[in-house]
């Protein structure tokens, strides 16, 4: 839209003038001198406002103007928008009424003033008979705004007050009278910036009442206070309150003016103008001209209030009245208002479709741009200059670039290159006609293309001018009819300037170039790959016209790389952009280029070139060239006349023999191509298999009419190669690698149309699976060397086996380039020797590996062990008496790689010890054992013997716990000055424990997991940690067993321990815990020396208690021997029961004891019975018991009871006793004649709880 006057096709919003804020001088639109001569000055005396505040308030006003925004409605954050321009404190109006001219008599009438602008006023450019133009809508877009908004300061000081009030009222007034008088419409607005905040600014209600008065200015439109003493966020809301009112006002303007548009339409007749006309046509602009001009005006007003379906409305009236029967069917072609009126028609066309485009009716757009350009089309070729010249073509393009900026200037989100269409779907009311695709809306791209293509045409036409059009009109002969009127010169140069006969005239490779750019970026974006390449390969032919060589090679050189052109087939394509590319690549000198190109280009799939000589040695020919440069590529990049193959005639084979293969390469050049030597073909293979590397060796055995099939056998040798063969010093050289390498010699002489197979014997070596993955052929000529490599994919077409009488035969499998190496059968056996049954956990294990020769010859061999698992130890291996090599621990795995075993002969055998260290606890284990070795007599053939065993690791011993309470000896005294300690000690002194001390009895069950028979040596129980201030002491009891007691797999043994446990502070009565392990030190016993210990961790027991806890004790008395008695009858026995309450509490308690009586035993003591405990304290009470039965179990029914709360004392038992859901028992032993027949479980269950 850049070929269209500025401004005639900008998006209109109201105009707003901010003044007050800003000291820069203003510089006026009003650019005529004329106009400005008579133009109306408003100025302000007062100077305008600079604070910080001021600052921030015209950052955001100026934030908020509308110029750049999108022609679009999806912007709906603000319903304001302002075209902004910021003044100082004066501006200068245009005006209102055009001057006479100078000599002019005036008639006795005055005469009526117009507009300068309007076609009545005789200064005016449309004057007589001028439609509108540009002129006008500067006037309402740049000249004149809606709102003037005027900032003044209020003060806050009282000694100016006065002063300053009177000074800014006759300042509004005096503007406000200056615009009154201009005669123009336009609203004035004052914002007063007060520097108090919104909750103070109430003080000076009185001074603003006062300015509202003396200024008339209502409060509510056109007067505004602003306290500044805020925040910034708070300042910016309280400006956009402000726009928000004055946008109003700035409709309510625009509407004004289209409504005077309307009525001066609806009078019906023509103004006459201020002077009649004298000169050319002698008339004025007719009554429809009028209305184009009316309607015209109303739209733009309508544009103006954000009213777009009206101003389409209205744009659309003036259209069809401006091409009607009465308007520009009337104005002939060769006069200059015949374009003037096109270029209107053009305008208004344009505005139109950028209504459509705001209200989102894409289709209609669509359908309303090719209306105009039919109408158009129709108007020219029958009243203009016709259709076949470069002007038409040039407008065609100039329309097409329309619609492309329009689209961006509209930025739809369905034309985004983020959308899934390229075209914009068409409106609902339209989605059950059948549209045929060029009415639906593309992207830009699809328009720059379209005027591309314009512009092509407009090149042809222009180069088919006469030469005597060509030349520039003869100055010197004014009478000499100018040849220009012959051709549509509308909007574009004239024939001597479109190409002239001296001089370069317009560039149109640039035009179509710059067009072309355009519309591949589009493409692009939206990864129209083909599109684009098309648009890339014109790009490219235009800027051969402008021998721009090296944007050719930056444009070029990716697609030729890339391009799916080669894969789909378009070898037309691929042929026009090579020719092109290589070209370029001839001028600037690009060699590697030039050589791939020309190895394509041999293909006979292309159509051949007359002339060219189609021989790749004489590529650069005629390009300097620096040396012997070496060019690589592969067939990613490009296709290549060349076809290899490579089969494998077995698919499987074993290690150390060989297996025939076959490679064929088969020339498909044009038939008069020169042969091709190749100087070496590489085939790389991927697995166990080494390099093949034919070279080249000449012989007469080719001819230029050999067979196209020939078939030879290659002899392949070991060879050895550096990796670095152009290092020549000696420190490099010392650290070269060496490969081997397949060598072999054939003559490489390719000619066209033949297929070349060479026969070859592979040794295969390591086992694995192997496939050629490369094949590359080198040409050497003098001036370069070419490498072109070909890879190798996997296809499921079947292979094809060449004999040497030219048959040849299918091989049935799926991808023939590939081999199964199988290992050589391993003839040396690795086993584990004295191997046990079963392994415990907490012990060290011994493994004792042999590796025994079995083979024929001697074997260098290597040895690797893996341990696989959770939480994986470490461990040790050793072969024969050398040193030993240790692993790390792994959370999955370790492992020792390379353990050099040393040559071992044959039908020999090596041991080696492995040691895995202890682990906690169960586990699974794998360990795996490879021998890698090489016979001596083969080295190259690499055998490997792997076995994997399987080792179970279990806890040798489990365990159960009981802890029962007992009555500890010692009770703390408060009254012993031994417990008294001095608090000025230092802390180095270690305290002796002080506070309660309770004992207890461990009890401990283990059973043997194992499979075979263990020594216990020993049973301990650890105090690990202790929680709660507490020491904690352990000792054996004495029916731990130890001392290589044997037990044997699933049995149970008891160990009995004492745990003491005493708090640090007397003070402390806080419950405490202690962490204990159980130990057990065990051997097996098969050996005597290793000792072996387990950890057996035990759950958290509670230790020392904070309540009161009630122990019964039981103790034997028996009389004295009285064999002397003469009663036959045994003696009874006298039991005493202990009832112990101990209160580790701070508080003194009651206790209740209740003794009731029994058929099983008579007792002596209290029945009923009252115990006071002080804290911290214990007290005993004894109960005598006389059994009246023997052997038996009797229950004392005592109850204890805490007469404070009422709650009932569970009575722990102690040594001797046992207790049940009902209470305790008491063990009563029998008679000394029936104690031997007693059964053993009995003593047991009177032994402990």
């Amino acid at each position: 839209m850049d070929g269209y006057p500025a401004g005639s096709l900008d998006h209109n919003v109201p105009f707003l003038f901010v003044s007050g804020l800003s000291s820069a001088p203003t510089k006026s639109a009003l650019t005529d001198p004329i106009l400005r001569e008579q133009g109306a000055l408003v100025r302000s005396e007062l100077p305008p406002i600079e604070s910080r505040e001021a600052k921030i308030i015209l950052h955001c006003i100026q934030e908020r103007d509308a110029t750049n925004l999108p022609w679009n409605s999806r912007d709906t954050s603000r319903r304001y928008k302002f075209k902004i321009r910021t003044i100082g404190r004066e501006f200068l109006l245009p005006p209102r009424r055009a001057r006479l001219p100078e000599n002019f008599d005036e008639p006795l009438s005055p005469p009526i003033l117009h507009s300068p602008f309007s076609p009545l006023s005789p200064g005016s450019s449309l004057y007589p008979d001028g439609l509108i133009d540009t002129q006008w809508l500067q006037k309402h877009q740049e000249l004149i705004p809606s709102i003037c908004l005027s900032f003044y300061s209020l003060t806050s000081d009282p000694t100016l007050a006065t002063l300053h009030d009177n000074q800014l009222k006759t300042d509004i007034n005096a503007v406000k009278n200056a615009i009154a008088q201009s005669g123009h419409k336009c609203r004035f607005v004052v914002v007063i910036l007060s520097d108090q905040s919104p909750s103070s600014v109430g003080q000076f209600q009185e001074r603003l009442e006062n300015i509202k008065r003396s200024t008339g200015l209502d409060p509510k439109t056109s007067l505004f206070v602003l306290p500044t003493q805020r925040t910034e966020t708070d300042l910016e809301t309280a400006v956009d309150s402000v726009l928000t009112a004055v946008f109003d006002q700035a409709v309510e303007y625009y509407r004004d003016l289209g409504r005077h548009s309307r009525k001066k339409k609806s009078r019906g007749f023509a103004p006459q103008p201020t002077i009649p006309p004298t000169t050319g046509t002698s008339h004025t602009l007719s009554l429809q001209g009028w209305n184009v001009r009316y309607d015209f005006k109303t739209a733009i007003f309508a544009e103006f209030r954000q009213e777009i379906d009206i101003a389409l409305r209205s744009y659309e009236q003036a259209y069809e009245t401006l091409l009607g029967a009465d308007v520009l069917e009337v104005i002939p072609g060769w006069s200059p208002r015949f374009n003037d009126a096109r270029l209107l028609a053009d305008v208004i066309a344009i505005r139109a479709l950028k209504c459509l485009l705001w209200m989102g009716q894409s289709t209609a757009a669509v359908r309303r741009w090719q209306i105009h350009h039919d109408r158009i089309f129709d108007l020219v070729d029958r009243r203009g200059h016709g259709t076949q010249n470069y002007g038409w073509k040039a407008w065609e393009a100039r329309w097409s670039t329309v619609m492309a900026n329009l689209i961006e200037k509209a930025q739809l989100p369905e034309l985004e290159p983020s959308a899934i269409l390229p075209y914009h779907l068409p409106e609902k009311n339209l989605s059950a006609e059948r549209l045929q695709p060029w009415e639906l809306l593309h992207h830009q791209g699809y328009w720059y293309r379209v005027a591309a293509r314009h512009l092509s045409n407009r090149r042809k036409l222009a180069m088919t001018i006469p030469e005597d059009d060509r030349k520039p009109p003869d100055a010197s002969a004014p009478s000499k009819p100018n040849k220009a009127y012959g051709y549509d010169t509308y909007m574009c140069p004239e024939p001597h300037e479109e190409y002239p006969l001296v001089g370069t005239g317009v560039n149109h490779s640039q035009l179509i170039f710059d067009h072309l750019v355009l519309a591949r970026s589009e493409f692009q974006k939206r990864h129209q790959n083909r599109t684009s390449a098309e648009l890339a390969l014109e790009c490219c032919k235009e800027l051969e016209r402008m021998r721009e060589w090296r944007q050719i090679m930056d444009i070029l050189t990716p697609l030729w790389r890339t391009m799916s052109f080669r894969t789909e087939g378009w070898w037309d394509i691929m042929e026009a952009v090579s020719w092109t590319l290589r070209g370029a690549a001839v001028e600037v000198g690009q060699k590697d280029l030039i050589v791939a190109i020309d190895w394509e280009l041999l293909n006979r799939g292309f159509s051949r070139r007359p002339g060219w000589h189609y021989d790749i040695t004489k590529s650069l020919d005629g390009v300097a060239v620096d040396g012997q440069p070496v060019i690589n590529i592969d067939d990613e990049h490009i296709t290549s006349f060349l076809e290899a193959s490579f089969v494998f005639k077995n698919d499987e084979g074993k290690a150390g023999q060989s297996c025939p293969a076959q490679l064929s390469i088969t020339s498909n050049a044009f038939p008069d191509a020169a042969p091709v030597i190749l100087g070496a073909i590489e085939i790389e293979f991927e697995g166990s298999l080494r390099t093949i590397h034919l070279k080249h060796q000449t012989t007469n055995s080719q001819k230029p009419n050999s067979s196209r099939l020939r078939v030879t056998k290659v002899t392949l040798v070991e060879a050895e190669t550096n990796d670095d063969a152009d290092s020549d010093d000696a420190s490099q050289n010392s650290s070269q690698t060496t490969t081997v390498i397949l060598e072999g010699l054939d003559d490489l002489t390719l000619l066209s149309g033949q297929t070349r197979v060479f026969e070859m014997d592979i040794p295969l070596r390591e086992p694995g699976e192997a496939n050629a993955s490369s094949i590359q052929v080198s040409v050497a000529p003098k001036s370069f060397i070419f490498n072109y490599t070909m890879n190798i994919r996997e296809t499921n077409s079947v292979g094809l086996w060449y004999s040497q009488s030219s048959t040849r035969k299918r091989i049935t499998r799926t991808n023939p380039h590939k081999i199964k190496v199988l290992p050589r059968p391993p003839k040396m056996e690795v086993k584990l020797i004295n191997m046990l049954e079963q392994y415990y956990a907490s012990e060290i294990i011994r493994l004792e590996l042999e590796i025994l020769n079995e083979e024929d010859a001697d074997a260098h061999t290597k040895l690797d062990v893996a341990l696989y698992g959770q939480n994986v130890p470490s461990y040790r291996v050793q072969v024969g008496d050398g040193g030993e090599r240790s692993s790390t621990a792994g959370d999955e795995e370790s492992r020792l790689d390379g353990i050099p075993v040393g040559t071992i002969p044959s039908s020999k055998s090596v041991k080696t010890a492995i040691t895995i260290n202890p682990v906690n606890g169960p586990t699974v284990f794998d360990l795996m054992v490879k021998a890698r070795y090489h016979l001596v007599s083969d080295p190259g053939t690499p055998i490997i013997q792997q076995e994997t065993y399987h080792l179970n690791i279990v806890n040798p011993f489990e365990a159960s716990y009981d802890l029962f309470p007992r009555l500890h000896s010692e009770w703390p005294n408060y009254f012993n000055p031994e417990d008294i300690q001095d608090s000025s000690e230092g802390e180095e002194i270690a305290r002796r424990p002080r506070g309660l001390a309770q004992k207890w009895a461990l009890a401990t069950r283990y059973a043997s997991f194992a499979h075979e028979d263990l020594a216990i040596l020993d049973l301990d129980v650890n105090i690990l940690s202790t929680q709660g201030g507490v020491i904690c002491k352990t000792s054996k009891g004495q029916t731990t067993a130890g001392d290589d007691a044997v037990i044997s797999p699933k049995t149970i043994e008891e160990a009995q321990f004492e745990l003491i446990a005493q708090k640090l502070d007397l003070d402390d009565r806080s419950p405490a815990t202690a962490d204990l392990a159980f130990i057990i030190k065990w051997r097996r016993l098969t050996s005597s020396k290793v000792v072996n210990t387990t950890t057996l961790p035990l759950p958290r027991f509670f230790v020392t208690t904070s309540e009161p806890r009630v122990l019964a004790g039981v103790s034997y008395y028996s009389p004295p021997d009285s064999s002397s008695s003469s009663s036959s009858d045994p003696e009874p026995q006298l039991l005493f029961l202990d009832i112990t309450i101990e209160n580790p509490s701070s508080h003194f308690l009651t206790f209740g004891l209740m003794m009731e009586p029994s058929d099983e035993f008579a007792f002596s003591g209290a029945k009923t019975t009252t115990l006071n405990v002080l804290p911290v304290a214990r007290r005993s009470v004894t109960y005598r018991l006389l059994p009246l039965v023997r052997g038996a179990w009797i229950r004392p029914t005592l109850v204890v009871r805490d007469k404070y709360f009422q709650k009932v004392l569970k009575i722990i038992p102690t040594e001797g006793m046992k207790s049940d859901r009902d209470g305790v028992l008491v063990w009563v032993p029998p008679p000394e004649d029936e104690a031997d027949g007693e059964d053993e479980s009995s003593e047991k269950e009177s032994g402990g709880p």
